[in-house]
Formats: C-alpha cells, sequence, structure tokens
C-alpha cells in the first residue's frame, strides 16, 4: 500500500512538471493542496523527500516564463510553495539553484496595483528569505527596494500586503549584507517615519502586527555597530521613546510592539564603561604569585561585538536552565583514574595530630584541654599546629578592654541563657510558633511590667534623639579611636546600650562577638562593626512568602533608564560614597542618603544619586581581582520614612538570579533592633535583573569580548525617618560570628556526652585561624572495648563557605553545628555511630573583606583542589592533606559534602559524581556494562528526598564536567575514593515545592532549611 501511494505522489509530480494541459495541473495542484491541509506536517517532510519541492519550483519558474503568466495556476502554486517552504530546510538553495527567485521577483514587481497577487508573491518571497543566503542574493536584486515601494504610509487598505511586506523585509534583514545595504542606503530614516506614520494614526491598535515588522526590521539593522551609529544619528532613541508611553508598558494588546521597541533602545543605549577609577578591586593585598592590577582601559566601540544580537527581553517567570552537554568528561581514562598524593607520604604525619580521637586516652585528653596553645606555632602561613591543643585558649589571650570579669559574668549568665535558647529550638522543631522577642524576654524571669516599661524608655530615648544613632549604629571595635565623642563617652554609650536593651539571642553575646572582632585581620584593618553582627539578630516571628513579581515590571525600569539619556533634566549625578576617594563625600546636612560599608563582610564600593530618590551602587569586585561583582552588604542612613527609594546596583555579573523570581534583598533596621525587634527581613518591591549598557573592556577581561553587567533594581520603603539599616544580598553570617559561635557551643556541650574538639587547621594568607571541628560521641566508658569502639567509627567529613559570597552555606554549617551537639535522638544515634570533621569556613579572608567568590589571591579555592600549595592556597592544601591522611590509614570517610548557596535555582539538592550517568548523558560510544561502580552515592539524596521537604531529588546530578574537575567533589571523589563526595547547594530565594512552597522561610531547627538564613 506504501508503494502505491509512493508511486502514486510521484506519478502526480512528474505530471505536474511535464504537463502543458491547464486543467490536469490544477486538478494536480488541488489534489496536493487538499492532501497537505490535513494531517500532521509528516505528508509535507513526505512530500519534500519525494521530490516535490523541485517540482512545485519548476512549475512556478514555467508558467511564469509563459507569454501570458496563468494566475490561476500561479495562486495555488504560491500557497502550496509557502506550505512546503517552510519545512525543507534546503528550500533556498534549491529555489536560487531552479531560478525561482528571479521569476517571482519579476511577477511582484508586474502586481504592485494588483493587491492578491502581489500578496501570494510575498508569501513565496518570505520563505525564499528565511534562508541567509539567498536573503543575500534577493538583496543583490533589489528586493528591499521593491518592498518599500509596498510598505506605505498608514492606509487601511492593503494592509494585509503591507504587513506580509514587513515580514519580507525584516527575513531579509537576517543577512548580514542586507543590514550593511539598509544602512548605506539610508533606510533606517524611511523606518522611523513610517513607524512614527503608524503610531500616531494607529489608535485603536488595529495594526499592532504592522508595527511590529517595522520594528524588527530597526532591530536586525541596529545589531549592527554602523546600524546603531545611523539610528543615533537619525534621533532614533527619542522618537522611539516618544512613542512608548508608561501607560501602555503593561497593555498585553500591545506585547510585541514594547519587547521589539525596548530591544531596540536597548541595543542602543550607548555602551559606557562602569563609572569606576579602575576595574579592578579598590582592596590590594600582595601575597605570593599575585599578579598586579594592569591601568584602566579606556573603553572604545572596538571593545564590543560588531553585529551580537542582543537577548530578548526575558520579561517572564520562567527560569528553567538547559545544562549543555559538551561540558561532560567523556575520557574513561580521566573519570576511572586514582592518582596518588600529591605530596609526600611522610608529610601526612603531621595531620595525626588532628586526629587524636583514633589514639589518646580520655584521661590524656582531659588533661589537655587546659593547655595553652602558643600564638607563634602559626606565625608561618603555611603551618599547622604540631600539638593538639583547643584554639579557644589560644583566643583567650588580650582580654577585652571591656574588662575580664565584666566578659565572664556575661558569658556565665549567657550560658543559662544559651540552654533556654537550645529547648526553645526543640519545641520549635515540634512546630510551635517562634516565640516573639517579649516572650522571649518575659520567659527569662525579667517580666512584662519591666519589660514594658524598658521598651518604652527606649522609645522615649529614641525620640528624644538621646543617642547619636549613626555612632552607635556601627560601633568601634577599638573605642579610644572613635573621633566624634569621647573614648570614655563611646564606652558608656555601647555600655548603656547593652545593659539597657538585653537581647537574649541564642548563641550570640555581643561582648564576646567584640572581643573576637579585634582578633579578625582583614586587608584594610576595619575598625568599625556592622551592628546586626555585633547586637545579633533573631529569625523573624512568622514565614514570609517569595515576593509575587509584577507583570512588566521590568520594561518599566528599562523604560527610565532610557530616560535618564533622554530626558536627563532631573538627574543629579552625584557620588555621596567611595572606596576610591580618600576624602569624605558625605555631607550629613545634604538631601541624601547616606552609605558605609567598611566592616567585616561589607562590600559597597560607590554610591551614585541618580534622582532625589534613586542611586546607583557599585560593589566592589573580589581583592586582587577585577570580577566577581555580586555580593553586597553596607549600612545605608539619613532616609525619610514612607518614601520609595529605588536603588541600581549596576555591576553585578551573573546572567539571570533569583531576584527576578521571587527573591529579595535582606534588611535590617537599627531602630527596629533597639524596639525589641532584631531581624533580618526580606524586603524590597518591583525588584528584577537584567542586562545593562555598561561593558567591561577587553583589556580588563583577558583579550575576550566585552563583558556585560547586570543590574539589579529594587524599591525600599524604610520604616523609620533617620533610621539607620544594613542591606544585604542574603543574611549575613561573618568570619567574627563563626568564631564567637564555636566558643559558645564548646562551652554549652556536655562533655560527660559529646566529643567537641576544636583546633585550628591552619593560618590563611590573611592570617586568620581556619577551625577545624571534631564532633562524636564520647564512649560509654573507658573501657577497652567501647574505646575501641569510639576508634573504629567511620568519619564524615563536611566543609562550607569556599565563595565567601554563599553566606547561606554558613546558616546551614551553623544548624549542622547545633543539630549534632545537641540531645535530639538523631543527632545522639549519629555522633554514636560516625566522627564528624567539619571545616566551617574554608576561605575566612574572602568572607572578611566582603569577596564574592575568591581568596585574597583573587582566585577560586574551589578550583585549586588538583594541586593546592600550602603557601597560596592553605586552607585546602591542609583540608586535602587531612583527608588524605585519613585515607592513609585507612580510615577514608564514607561522607564528604561541602556546603554551597546557588543562586540560580529554588530548594536543597547535591551534586554527586558517577561514571556510567556521565558517560550514557554524553552519549560516549564506550560500553557502561563493563564498568563497574559504587552505586551509594544515591543512597544519601535519596534519604533525604524522602525526609526533608526543602530537598528535591530532580535537581540532583551526578555528572562530571571537565570544568569541575580541580572541584573538592570531583577531587575528593577521584583521588581520595570517596564515592559519597558531594556539594550540597541551598537555594538563595525558597522553594517552589512541599510544604515550604511559595515561601522563604527561616526556621529555628537545626536541621536541613529550605534556604541559609538566620534560626
Amino acid at each position: 500500500m506504501a508503494e502505491q501511494e509512493a508511486s502514486g505522489l510521484q506519478v502526480l509530480l512528474r505530471t505536474l512538471q511535464s504537463s502543458l494541459d491547464r486543467e490536469s495541473i490544477l486538478t494536480i495542484l488541488q489534489v496536493l493542496g487538499d492532501m497537505l491541509s490535513v494531517g500532521t506536517d509528516r505528508r509535507i517532510h513526505y512530500m519534500i523527500s519525494k521530490g516535490g519541492s523541485e517540482a512545485l519550483l519548476q512549475t512556478l519558474v514555467d508558467t511564469a516564463r509563459t507569454a501570458s503568466p496563468d494566475y490561476d495556476i500561479l495562486l495555488p502554486l504560491f500557497r502550496l510553495l509557502a506550505k512546503v517552504g517552510l519545512r525543507d530546510k534546503k528550500f533556498g538553495q534549491k529555489a536560487l539553484e531552479l531560478e525561482a527567485l528571479d521569476v517571482t521577483l519579476i511577477l511582484a514587481r508586474k502586481n504592485l496595483s494588483h493587491s492578491q497577487n502581489l500578496l501570494h508573491c510575498l508569501w513565496a518571497l518570505r520563505v525564499f528569505a528565511s534562508s541567509v543566503t539567498t536573503g543575500a542574493m534577493l538583496g543583490i536584486n533589489g528586493a528591499m527596494e521593491l518592498l518599500f515601494k509596498v510598505i506605505t504610509p498608514y492606509a487601511r487598505k492593503r494592509t494585509r500586503t503591507i504587513r506580509a511586506a514587513t515580514e519580507v523585509l525584516a527575513a531579509l534583514l537576517k543577512s548580514k549584507s542586507n543590514r550593511r545595504r539598509a544602512v548605506n542606503r539610508g533606510y533606517i530614516t524611511i523606518l522611523l517615519r513610517l513607524h512614527q506614520d503608524w503610531h500616531s494614526h494607529d489608535t485603536a491598535n488595529a495594526y499592532v502586527l504592522i508595527r511590529q515588522g517595522l520594528l524588527l526590521c530597526l532591530q536586525h539593522i541596529t545589531s549592527l555597530r554602523s546600524g546603531r551609529e545611523a539610528f543615533l544619528a537619525a534621533q532614533g532613541m527619542e522618537i522611539l521613546f516618544s512613542t512608548m508611553q508608561v501607560s501602555c508598558l503593561d497593555d498585553k494588546s500591545m506585547e510585541p510592539i514594547i519587547s521589539a521597541a525596548l530591544q531596540i533602545l536597548r541595543q542602543c543605549y550607548p555602551k559606557s564603561p562602569l563609572p569606576l577609577a579602575t576595574a579592578s578591586s579598590a582592596y590590594a593585598f600582595p601575597v605570593p604569585g599575585s599578579i598586579t592590577s594592569e591601568p584602566p582601559h579606556i573603553l572604545t566601540e572596538e571593545d564590543f561585538e560588531d553585529d551580537g544580537d542582543e537577548k530578548g527581553d526575558k520579561d517572564s517567570d520562567s527560569e528553567d536552565t538547559k545544562e549543555e552537554d559538551d561540558d561532560l568528561e567523556t575520557d574513561v581514562d580521566k573519570l576511572s583514574a586514582k592518582p596518588g598524593p600529591d605530596r609526600p607520604e611522610e608529610e601526612l604525619v603531621q595531620y595525626e595530630a588532628m586526629c587524636l580521637e583514633l589514639s589518646c586516652s580520655f584521661e590524656e585528653l582531659e588533661s589537655k584541654f587546659g593547655d595553652d596553645l602558643n600564638l607563634t606555632q602559626y606565625v608561618n602561613h603555611h603551618h599547622i599546629p604540631t600539638a593538639a591543643s583547643s584554639e579557644q585558649h589560644c583566643l583567650n589571650k588580650d582580654r577585652s578592654s571591656w574588662g575580664q570579669e565584666r566578659e565572664d559574668t556575661v558569658q556565665t549568665s549567657l550560658l543559662s541563657m544559651v540552654k533556654m535558647g537550645r529547648s526553645m529550638v526543640h519545641l520549635a522543631s515540634k512546630k510551635r510558633p517562634v516565640m516573639s522577642s517579649r516572650q522571649n524576654v518575659q520567659s527569662n524571669g525579667l517580666g512584662i511590667d519591666s519589660f514594658e516599661k524598658k521598651l518604652c524608655d527606649i522609645q522615649a530615648s529614641l525620640k528624644e534623639d538621646a543617642w547619636d544613632i549613626d555612632m552607635i549604629s556601627c560601633p568601634r571595635m577599638h573605642p579610644s579611636f572613635s573621633n566624634s565623642t569621647g573614648p570614655r563617652e563611646t564606652v558608656e554609650v555601647i555600655d548603656k546600650l547593652l545593659e539597657t536593651h538585653p537581647k537574649h539571642i541564642p548563641f550570640h553575646d555581643p561582648y564576646l562577638y567584640m572581643s573576637k572582632a579585634r582578633r579578625t585581620k582583614s586587608v584594610v584593618d576595619f575598625e568599625m562593626m556592622a551592628f546586626p553582627d555585633f547586637w545579633g539578630h533573631c529569625p523573624p516571628p512568622s514565614a514570609q512568602s517569595m515576593l509575587e513579581r509584577k507583570h512588566g515590571i521590568q520594561r518599566f525600569k528599562i523604560f527610565e533608564d532610557v530616560r535618564r539619556l533622554i530626558q536627563p533634566s532631573d538627574i543629579i549625578n552625584k557620588v555621596v560614597y567611595s572606596l576610591d576617594e580618600p576624602w569624605p563625600l558625605q555631607d550629613t546636612a545634604s538631601n541624601c542618603l547616606r552609605f558605609f560599608s567598611k566592616f567585616e563582610s561589607g562590600n559597597l564600593r560607590k554610591a551614585i544619586q541618580v534622582r532625589e530618590f534613586e542611586y546607583d551602587l557599585l560593589v566592589n569586585a573580589d581583592v586582587n581581582s577585577a570580577q566577581h561583582q555580586q555580593w553586597f552588604y553596607f549600612k545605608v542612613s539619613g532616609m525619610k520614612a514612607a518614601i520609595p527609594y529605588r536603588f541600581n546596583i549596576i555591576n553585578c555579573e551573573k546572567p539571570n538570579s533569583q531576584f527576578n523570581y521571587g527573591m529579595q534583598p535582606t534588611l535590617y533596621s537599627v531602630k527596629e533592633a533597639l524596639l525589641g525587634k532584631p531581624t533580618w527581613i526580606r524586603t524590597g518591591y518591583e525588584i528584577c535583573y537584567y542586562t545593562n549598557h555598561y561593558r567591561q573592556s577587553a583589556a580588563a577581561t583577558g583579550g575576550e569580548s566585552a563583558k556585560c553587567h547586570y543590574t539589579l533594581t529594587f524599591t525600599i520603603t524604610f520604616p523609620h525617618e533617620e533610621d539607620v539599616c544594613y542591606l544585604a544580598y542574603h543574611y549575613p553570617y561573618t568570619y567574627t560570628a563563626l568564631m564567637t559561635h564555636l566558643d559558645i557551643l564548646e562551652k554549652i556541650v556536655n562533655p560527660k556526652q559529646v566529643y567537641f574538639r576544636r583546633e585550628v587547621l591552619c593560618q590563611t594568607l590573611g592570617g586568620n585561624l581556619c577551625p577545624l571541628v571534631t564532633i562524636t560521641a564520647m564512649p560509654e566508658s573507658n573501657s577497652a572495648d567501647h574505646v575501641e569502639q569510639f576508634r573504629h567509627r567511620p568519619y564524615q567529613v563536611i566543609t562550607a563557605r569556599v565563595h565567601p559570597g554563599e553566606s547561606n552555606a554558613s546558616w546551614v554549617m551553623k544548624g549542622a553545628l547545633e543539630f549534632l551537639v545537641s540531645s535530639d535522638p538523631v543527632a545522639r544515634l549519629l555522633r554514636e555511630n560516625f566522627i564528624f570533621k567539619i571545616i566551617p569556613m574554608l576561605n575566612p579572608d574572602g568572607v572578611i573583606n566582603g569577596n564574592h567568590r575568591c581568596s585574597l589571591r583573587g582566585e577560586d579555592l574551589n578550583r585549586q583542589w588538583i594541586s593546592p600549595k600550602a603557601h597560596l592556597q592553605p586552607t585546602i592544601y591542609h583540608t586535602k592533606g587531612l583527608l588524605y591522611y585519613l585515607r592513609s590509614i585507612g580510615r577514608s570517610p564514607v561522607v564528604f559534602c561541602d556546603f554551597h548557596g546557588h543562586s540560580q535555582k529554588k530548594n536543597v539538592f547535591l551534586y554527586g559524581c558517577s561514571i556510567k550517568e556521565t558517560l550514557w548523558q554524553a552519549e560516549c560510544p564506550v560500553g557502561t556494562s563493563t564498568l563497574l561502580e559504587d552505586v551509594s552515592y544515591r543512597t544519601l539524596p535519596k534519604i533525604l528526598d524522602k525526609l526533608a521537604p526543602a530537598f528535591t531529588m530532580s535537581s540532583c546530578s551526578f555528572l562530571v564536567e571537565k570544568s569541575r574537575a580541580a572541584t573538592a567533589r570531583v577531587v575528593v571523589w577521584r583521588e581520595v575514593g570517596v564515592s559519597r563526595s558531594y556539594t550540597m547547594e541551598s537555594s538563595y530565594c525558597g522553594c517552589n515545592q512541599g510544604p515550604y512552597q511559595l515561601q522563604c522561610q527561616s526556621n529555628a531547627n537545626g536541621k536541613l532549611t529550605l534556604e541559609g538564613g538566620p534560626r
């Protein structure tokens, strides 16, 4: 039957080409039309495979070349050609070879006054032009000149023909040669005039598709540099801007026009360098092997791609990203190789001091808890301790200037408070509501009447400006350096503040934090502490839903950006804060916000007042780097209440962000904290993230083409007049907060039940100590059997915060630490069965100095695991050394997990390693049936998928990519032989599944949370 159908179709096609009988040709065309009008595209593809395109084209040429072309044949023939040509990838080339282009153009010219015939010719030309090659040939043969005779100013007649002509012209302009021809012949001016005319007359929006066609033509032409220049010279920006009204930006009926017009405006907005003296970081640190930054490069048009089409205006809710397979490692030898250690075996002996749980008796161990640790043994950057001792005692030297007695007293009272806080943790884990700050105070015996009286006193003090809120909002670590008030007065103010407003925040002590902050070493020697970090903060009293994005908000923001160029009358452009300027830029009497970021983890390089209530902000690049601008954390003050302030962070680097899908910045109000609500909250509205007109020069990017920058814009209405607020990319978590937390944890654990040991892994390049924590259960007794069971527990190694900007990784780590030392039955079971080696912060220097991704050398430490150097990447070198040591004594970890934060996905998920899955995904010809692989790498993700509501198996991946070959996950899997080697990613934003769906919730338990945030 199929053979009969094939032979029948072939007979029809042969007859169509050879027949001279008019009725026979019309009948065959009718049959073919009926056949293709029903069914699927398979019929069209089948006809193409049997030579249908060639038969139709040949018939077109033969009929058109007769003395009097028969349009009864040509019109159905053109309709068939339009239908078949869209499915035939070689249609343009076939038309060119059979000379169908020329005859179609001739027919179109002859029928300029005959709308129906001309329309059919245009349909065929539109299909021909879909091929760039044939499109270029049509341009050479005068097709564009012909089309401009058809595309007339506004008219209510022949609109179908005009619309078809604009579509053909837009298709022709996909050819670079046609775009150049259009520029040279001045078609931009003609198109702008036509657009203005149709826009002004089409008040009912009846001819939106014609107007869209004209704009698409302009969009193609302006993808050329010469086209952009011609567009700007013809006042194209002003013309398009004037035709767009704010009121129509969210009009869905105008969607095609608005989208095309905005793309042209963004494409033609003059590209410029960032308003910075240099692309390099404002901070520099001399380290071994560092590269000196080059002088700033003046940006010119040569730095930009000439023909790079801009991506579409992604004003949608879709956040799905397709992962490419060309990065997958398909070399089986590389996948299965197990390289030896990257250092001599004898060097691994030094790590024995970090595993005393394997050798020391508990009597010996207890005797060493009180030993002092001499700081001189950390003078060498890459030296590690030779004797086990607690890091706590090294830090107990140089007691705080607030007084030894006071700190001890506060810590003693803190101990009972923290225990209360821990009981709250377990109550909260049983789904009881989070206690308010008022309930918190009452539960500590202060009494509700006492609290209300103190609250009234606080409010009265604030109203009377009894305290300088700017002074207390960023306290100095060394009050004696204060310039605004006398040293004694500063001490007394902070003293009174802390005594009058005691905040029972679990696992936090402001005195201890200040003491630790003084020992934290930064590149520029920070003298101030951020108030939220010093004062502490509680979880929000309730869950916060993700922000629902308003339709069209991105267009409004881009429209306002373009307005700056077109209507600059209200533009101020005043620099109000800059790390690059040695003199103070902020006038407290001026009508502008005041900014500050020179504190731990702070990052704001420059603030520019654009309009009265709008500011452009630039974040600092990572130290010794010219890139990785994403993390921000800064103080802002001097605001007016109930006024919307717009902030634009204009030098972000990531191509997309969860800020487009419900994420909000975090805000901490000092006045709210002083009134009893010390809380980081998600805030801001009209949030979007998009490409802007700023580019980085090719010189600054190492010879690569100019890199795009992205704008994160959000609007905030502050809660109080003249408040001091802190804004951050995500809930901040500083190095000092970690060291304070570890101190408190060490004090509250029950040493009879929990083996909690804190040591120093190494010293960082910046001179800060990298802590190593060991947690397991104490043996039931000192008997040989119990001690032996203790020593033979398998290891789990957990690390976090190799990327400083991923502060949520530290919050997850904080919860993990608190949970592992808790009395929870599951925690107790874990301690009894495993020894946990935990390195809670792999990149202390980056965290301290406000980096987003790098160390002080300006390199991503999670790409240095193959061959780290002790003097260049000490934390990675010694973490790997510890793993090598465990393997050398037959104690390789059963699990290795590196905590990270993810900026473009929701939920919590794991990345692991599998040879078979990688080869299968890459469609590698190597047979996977003969490969042996331990499939237990899927066990932990499956368990989490069942138990943790925030975890999603669908986002997990076990592929090994070439670009990830030097990461912790892959190196530990390949070199140390840990089959369960993972990267655990936690969303910055929230969940889109399960009980946490559409919520950005921070809870108070220590288990896996939906996102890394304060608990």
